[in-house]
């Protein structure tokens, strides 16, 4: 018999923690919300699973290589059936970016604090177990995730390219717009919600700490869905932004009345399908790995002089003092390109990636440790032998953007930052499928 169990705790930093991203130094100056992590717990009577949602922007697989045993250890369940992912906020503490090490960590002593806390509500949610049976809907949320890579009217690609900015022609790709909800009704107790959909965190920004747009999936679902808990996981968000760059900014609600806004359709979306509902079949639980080499993206050689150069005077003066001939994003991707090509530079011509998957009857998380374009969550939602699968980004490590080839082709911010070479998103839908149907 199938059991399921639910945990949530608060791991809100203390003030002063520096926030990743954006490419300037950040540090939290106040708290809007405060950042959760939740736990849900799964047991068939012979194997166990945990699925974890944390509010932070990522967490390398070094540091994950730490977390996920001691969460396997303290729960007493196999390794392999601790599944990890990250919201993706941005306006939550560094713990682990990409490139960093253990010695290196952001924050350690939060880093530390952290580890054991997604620990504790892993033991948690197991200590809540009661027997369940699945169930699972989709929906649909339009004006929430868009494409943020444009063709602009000179041929050239760009990320953001600013609203209604006369330049831009037109979009370079259709986002995924499809919500899934796994339903987990208990005996005796609350029921759990898992809601998935695929769009950047980042409606917010500024000093303060926010869960951005997950904190509002979760209220509206639990306040419409009577005696409910709710977790979202993020998916294959790599390309899509919550923006419409196509509308004027006067005219266009952003900034928290945004997150409000996105986190409320999300949500919507899939309750008003909870009554159309179908119970997925089977609880057995079972999980898969796979490591896969891949090639680090270190430029072309003619690039990297030029790279260090604008590298060390960033890191010496900072982002307004380099690059000062530029704007916008122009600088930004400059930046962007620069310091990722510099960071290479020492790093081995390849590197292994961890590609997991987590099945709970006939469903599945997918999950990729990084960013992947929506383009890899829809093909493996497509080519999947599950009734219902969960494409997840940030899970078990985040290691960067994963564009598909047609971006290396066009080119834009994602590709000029992106650690691997040309063809690694279509080696991880590739791998995900083959461990997918592994365990099918």
């Amino acid at each position: 018999m199938l059991k399921a169990g639910f945990a949530r705790c608060d791991i809100t930093p203390p003030l002063g923690i520096s926030i990743e991203g954006y490419y300037e130094k950040r540090n939290a100056k106040g708290v809007i919300d405060p950042l959760l992590a939740t736990a849900v717990a799964f047991d068939d009577g012979e194997k166990r699973a945990v699925i974890i949602s944390v509010d932070v922007i990522g967490m390398n697989m070094e540091f994950m290589s730490l977390l996920r045993p001691a969460v396997a250890k303290a729960a007493d369940i196999d390794v392999d059936g601790v599944f990890i992912s990250c919201t993706h906020t941005h306006t939550g503490p560094a713990v682990a970016a990409t490139g960093v090490t253990k010695e290196t960590f952001p924050n350690p002593e939060y880093g530390n604090w952290l580890m054991g806390r997604i620990a504790d509500i892993a033991v948690m949610a197991f200590l809540d177990l009661a027997p369940a049976k699945l169930l699972y809907t989709r929906g649909k949320a339009d004006d929430v995730a868009h494409i943020r890579r444009f063709r602009m009217k000179d041929g050239s690609v760009r990320t953001n390219p600013g609203y209604m900015n006369p330049d831009t022609d037109h979009a370079l790709g259709v986002p995924d717009e499809q919500s899934q909800l796994l339903i987990i009704k208990r005996e005796g107790k609350k029921e759990i919600g898992i809601v998935n959909f695929q769009v950047h965190a980042d409606t917010i920004g500024g000093e303060k700490l926010a869960a951005d747009y997950p904190k509002f999936v979760r209220e509206v679902y639990e306040k419409n869905v009577p005696d409910s808990l709710c977790m979202y996981i993020n998916g294959t968000e790599g390309n899509l932004g919550g923006n419409n760059v196509f509308v004027e900014r006067e005219d266009y609600v952003w900034g928290y009345t945004r997150t409000k806004y996105m986190g409320k359709k999300i949500a919507m979306s899939v309750i008003s399908n909870y009554e159309l509902a179908k119970e997925v079949p089977g609880d057995k639980i079972r999980f898969a790995k796979k490591v896969i080499t891949v090639s680090h993206n270190k430029g072309n050689p003619e690039e990297v002089p030029a790279a260090l150069k604008i590298a060390k005077r960033y890191y010496e003066v900072g982002k307004e003092k380099t690059l000062q001939e530029l704007g916008g994003e122009a600088k930004w991707e400059m930046l962007a390109k620069a310091t990722t090509i510099a960071g290479m530079q020492q790093l081995p011509d390849t590197h292994d990636l961890i590609v997991t998957a987590v099945a709970i009857g006939d469903m599945v998380f997918a999950g990729f440790p990084g960013e992947p374009f929506c383009e890899v969550g829809i093909e493996v939602k497509k080519a999947s032998p599950f009734t219902l699968t969960m494409p997840v980004c940030c899970a078990n490590g985040y290691e960067g953007y994963y564009p598909v080839q047609a971006a290396y082709d066009e080119g834009g911010y994602e590709v000029l930052t992106a650690r691997y070479v040309a063809g690694t998103a279509e080696k991880l839908i590739g791998t995900s499928l083959e461990i997918i149907n592994s365990i099918k």
